[in-house]
């Protein structure tokens, strides 16, 4: 019989039960069985870990750090491991200060146990006060107990009273060579300056989902269990960068598995896990929206609420399209996760899809966003925000309509009558008429004029301004005009223009007159731009008003008398070159 069991049999009671050998451990969640225990585990931090590393080489250490990012990036798991670099001693009981702790010397296992006397860690949302700040003032006068350095590791410090914060100040900056401070704060802006200019700060990033992704693979391998790529990307998204939130995610997930079946974790049972919409189904439902057609809108709506999908997150992925269709239109798409089908798909309606149209489609679906977010009917704020889309659509941009209202101005004196018996103009051009399909059937092009090329410079301008109204201006502020010989341009740059304007401004001419033009920068007598030559005019304007003889007796007669600029529209001046 064992000493233990010796001692309860003395006392009259029988001693407890061991655990058989080999007997099941309690589950530990993957968030905590995967914690990092050394750097090279810690992901997506590489420029803070060979800042550390540098630093531990070359014996240039702060005596306090701080750790800022969001929920989930590695705050206080990189304070334990820098209190394990700090402390380690290796195997052999020599070793010094590492950015490689062996994990298996007294130091280091002592604090991954959480066990370690002269590492202490304090939540300080549970320990805001100044009393317990001055327990720690008063302790960091003894040395440490085993430990080459005692380590204080101060969790969500910006929750400290400021009282607190005000009496670690002086300790902070000029703490014994034997302490080191490690603070973790999710709400850095919340942290006084004063404590911030004494510590080494560190940002740590989120996780990008493609290293996210990658990481849950390999964690799934580890498990021995099965899960479709699509699946794990669905997860990488859904923890929007932080590595604990992907983790419980997972561990959901692979409970969720169908445990009749194969057991593998499927991207459709994600999606019902956390509600989230079908890219898939969001390209369709995006097709529809710029086919305009209103009955096929309303169903797919219908089609994602009936099967779970939450309007508030039918409307962040339609915002998510938007926007990735905008980046593959500059020439930026970066995400891995888009299948060669979509990504076909946003290259063209990212070719058939204008800058304004774009933009106007984000700010409408942002507004639609809010209102959903807001309303005590998301599916029917959802619905009445994606037809506003619809009917937005047909709807002139400010730069057309202005054009439009000026054309049927100069058009109405002079044929009233065909005015009226006419149909409307044609208005801004719609969001998109497209196939839903992977494919889409491109969208009819704007036809080349047929007419003569346009031989007067404000022609010319005009001409750019159909395609883009940013192009418009660069014409109008920009340039001076040398000489004009359709389709040749010499002019002198008011300020400098680049030469992927130059070029969209030529890409823009050819579609509107089917001729390639070439804009040259030269030398010699030019004339005002556009714009200087308005300025000139509404300064003989007003200059012909100050020399009126009414005007200079209003002025003899009120010398403190001004001339007040008229505020409201002007009319256009002609424009010639």
């Amino acid at each position: 019989m064992s000493d233990s069991q010796d001692i309860f049999a003395a006392g009259g009671v029988d001693a407890p039960e061991q655990p058989a050998p080999g007997a099941a451990q309690p589950y530990r969640v993957l968030a905590r069985k995967y914690r990092p225990s050394k750097f090279s585990e810690l992901i997506g931090q590489d420029a803070m870990v060979q800042t550390l590393g540098n630093a531990i080489k070359r014996d240039r250490l702060a005596h306090a750090f701080l750790m800022t990012g969001v929920r989930g990036v590695g705050k206080t798991s990189t304070a334990r491991l820098i209190a394990k670099a700090l402390n380690c001693i290796g195997e052999d009981g020599q070793g010094g200060p590492t950015i490689d702790p062996c994990g298996r010397c007294e130091p280091c296992r002592s604090i991954a146990e959480g066990s370690f006397i002269d590492v202490i860690e304090m939540d300080a949302a549970s320990h805001t006060g100044v009393d317990d700040v001055r327990e720690i003032i008063e302790a960091v006068r003894y040395s440490s107990v085993s430990a080459r350095y005692k380590i204080y590791i101060i969790d969500e410090v910006h929750m400290l009273s400021k009282n607190a914060f005000n009496a670690l100040l002086k300790t902070l900056e000029e703490p014994p060579p034997h302490v080191k401070f490690i603070f973790a704060t999710t709400e850095v802006n919340k942290v006084p300056i004063t404590v911030l200019s004494r510590c080494q700060r560190f940002d740590l990033k989120r996780i990008s989902a493609a290293q996210l992704s990658a990481h849950f693979g390999m964690i799934v391998e580890k498990e021995g269990v099965t899960a479709e790529q699509e699946a794990l990307d669905l997860i990488a998204q859904a923890a929007e960068g932080s590595v604990r939130d992907g983790l419980s995610i997972l561990d959901q997930a692979i409970a969720h598995a169908d445990m009749d079946g194969d057991g593998e974790v499927k991207a459709v049972q994600i999606r019902d896990m956390l509600g989230l919409s079908d890219r898939g189904a969001v390209r369709r439902l995006f097709a529809k929206l710029l086919e305009g057609d209103s009955a096929a809108l309303l169903d797919a709506i219908a089609e994602q609420y009936k099967i779970g999908v939450e309007p508030l997150s039918l409307m962040n992925g339609l915002l998510s399209l938007s926007h990735q269709v905008t980046l593959f239109k500059v020439g930026r798409a970066s995400d891995p996760t888009l299948s060669d089908d979509a990504k076909q798909q946003f290259s063209d309606w990212a070719r058939q899809l204008s800058y304004p149209v774009l933009h106007r489609l984000w700010q409408l679906l942002l507004k639609g966003y809010q209102e959903v977010q807001q309303a005590h009917l998301p599916r029917e704020a959802c619905e009445m925000a994606l037809l506003r889309v619809l009917c937005a659509a047909d709807m002139p941009d400010p730069g057309k309509l202005a054009k439009m209202l000026e054309q049927g101005a100069a058009t109405t004196g002079s044929a009233p009558q065909a005015q009226q018996a006419a149909p409307p103009p044609p208005m801004a051009e719609p969001v998109a008429q497209v196939n839903p399909d992977p494919a889409p059937a491109p969208v009819a092009a704007h036809e080349p004029q047929t007419s003569p090329l346009p031989d007067r410079f404000s022609d010319v301008v005009k001409t750019v301004g159909r395609v883009s109204a940013v192009l418009e201006s660069i014409l109008i502020a920009d340039m001076r005009l040398i000489s004009l010989d359709p389709p040749n341009v010499i002019y002198q740059p008011v300020r400098a223009i680049g030469d992927a304007d130059i070029r969209k401004i030529t890409d823009a001419l050819r579609q509107e007159t089917g001729q390639d033009w070439k804009f040259t920068e030269g030398q010699g007598e030019a004339q005002p731009s556009l714009v200087e030559q308005e300025q000139q005019i509404r300064a003989a304007a007003r200059q012909a008003i100050l020399d009126a003889p009414l005007v200079k007796a209003a002025f003899e007669a009120f010398p403190d008398a001004q001339l007040l600029e008229d505020e409201g529209p002007r009319p256009q001046e002609s424009r010639s070159a």
